[in-house]
Parts: C-alpha cells; sequence; structure tokens
C-alpha cells in the first residue's frame, strides 16, 4: 500500500505527463496544480475498488488536461471556481459551495478560468491498483 508522500508523488508525475500530452500552454499552467492526499482506503465490499480523499489547489489559469479516471470522481469547490469540460456536454462551472461527479472513463478536463485561486476535495473510487487518471487525445 503506497504511503501519502508516494501518492503525491504519483499524482505529480500524472499531472506533468498530462501536461507534456497537451499543447504548451498548458505545460506551464499544470505545475499551477497542487495535490495533497488525505487518505486512502479500501471500499468495503469490494476488494477491488479503493477510495482517495485529495484536496487540490488549482492557480489561476491551471489545466489538467484532457484525461479520464478508472473510476468515478466526486468533487466540492471550496474557494474559487472552475470550469469542467467534458466530451460530449457543454463546458459546466462550478462555484464555491457546488459539487460536481465526473463519471468513469468519460474524457475531461478541469480548468481554472479565473483570477484567483480555487480549492477543491476531490473524492476518487477506483480501481484498486490502477493509475488515477490516464491522458486523452
Amino acid at each position: 500500500m503506497l504511503n501519502f508522500q508516494q501518492i503525491q508523488r504519483t499524482l505529480g508525475m500524472i499531472l506533468i505527463a498530462l501536461s507534456c500530452l497537451a499543447p504548451f500552454h498548458a505545460h506551464a499552467q499544470a505545475v499551477g496544480i497542487k495535490a495533497k492526499p488525505l487518505l486512502r482506503t479500501s471500499v468495503s465490499g469490494d476488494e477491488h475498488k479503493e477510495a482517495l480523499v485529495l484536496s487540490i489547489e488549482f492557480a489561476p489559469g491551471a489545466t489538467t488536461g484532457r484525461h479520464t479516471h478508472y473510476g468515478d470522481e466526486y468533487a466540492t469547490v471550496l474557494e474559487g471556481s472552475l470550469e469542467i469540460v467534458s466530451d460530449g456536454q457543454a463546458p459546466r462551472r462550478i462555484n464555491a459551495g457546488e459539487a460536481y461527479h465526473n463519471e468513469r472513463g468519460v474524457v475531461h478536463e478541469t480548468k481554472n478560468t479565473g483570477n484567483v485561486p480555487a480549492r477543491i476535495i476531490s473524492v476518487f473510487v477506483v480501481d484498486k491498483g490502477k493509475k488515477l487518471s490516464t491522458p486523452a487525445q
């Protein structure tokens, strides 16, 4: 089982990998995302799933790049606002005090299009042993 420091390093590598596949301007913005793991635990009744709780901060202009997850993401915006762009859907603006859900396998991108940092708590229920996210083309 990975410890919090290993999870944080893995998330940093994922963000760097995502940014390398995106246009150059996204590379510079990806470094504006800080993820702090708060909890990693098994899911009761399903030995093939795990839950991760992360505190994530997006600097103004930061973007994740297009990606998918091996499970569902549930998040609440605590400060600022974010824009979620999912394939086949109109962009969604999520403000402080609001929550969103990204379904398993849906290609999406999360961006801070505002002028102030955005902070979220994100809960992932994902396949155990798989990467948290996979870059999309």
